[in-house]
């Protein structure tokens, strides 16, 4: 991806086939573009309002289409997710909920073992930044938004 531009398609795309129930976990450096893949997300669910970074409020919560949810997450600031990890896991069971959590290293024990991972990073000047996608085979529809 060459562009925010891109990685915002590349979210709307992702948003736009989830079903609820999904789990993403999303990895790369401070900058790679983690927020901005989660922004394109909430458009592709037709979520209520623009996504915001929830970095200082730990995690953020949108309605969207067909009574679906998006519960956000960014655990940067956590050493430690404490009662976080109660709400997080009351998404994670949630069938209507579309959970994406970043810096997920403090709550992966609490990860369902079927959960897609996006490793985001940096690449040389001028060559935009990679995505490596892991989907699990119970997750194999979301495959087509990386074509």
């Amino acid at each position: 991806m060459h562009t925010s531009d891109d990685m915002v398609a590349l979210g709307e795309r992702l948003g736009a086939l989830f079903r609820g129930g999904e789990c993403l976990e999303l990895v790369g450096d401070v900058g790679a573009g983690k927020t901005t893949l989660t922004k394109g997300i909430g458009r592709g669910l037709i979520a209520d309002d623009a996504i915001q970074s929830p970095s200082f409020t730990i995690s953020r919560v949108y309605a969207a289409r067909n009574g679906l949810s998006l519960h956000h997450y960014d655990f940067y600031r956590l050493h430690e997710p404490g009662v976080m990890s109660y709400e997080l896991a009351e998404s994670l069971i949630d069938p209507i909920v579309v959970t994406v959590i970043e810096w997920a290293e403090t709550v992966v024990d609490i990860l369902p073992e079927q959960h897609v991972r996006i490793e985001l990073s940096y690449q040389a000047i001028g060559e935009g930044r990679g995505c490596v996608a892991h989907i699990p085979d119970s997750y194999d529809y979301l495959r087509k938004a990386f074509i």
